[in-house]
């Protein structure tokens, strides 16, 4: 899609940086909720669990 595509190259790099970001922040926001102690309610744990374990079906199925 690089060599394809008018501006293929930006598209590519776009996606990556987007993708990385996206991680960063929900690294940051994790870290957040530790620092703050969220994770001590019971259904903000269980929903922070799902929503890390689709991210991660996401990120894997691409």
């Amino acid at each position: 899609i690089t060599r394809d595509v008018n501006y293929g190259w930006i598209i590519r790099y776009l996606h990556a940086n987007g993708a990385s970001m996206f991680f960063i922040c929900l690294f940051l926001h994790i870290g957040r909720g530790l620092y703050y102690g969220s994770f001590l309610y019971l259904e903000t744990w269980n929903i922070g669990i799902i929503l890390l374990l689709t991210t991660m079906a996401t990120a894997f199925m691409g």
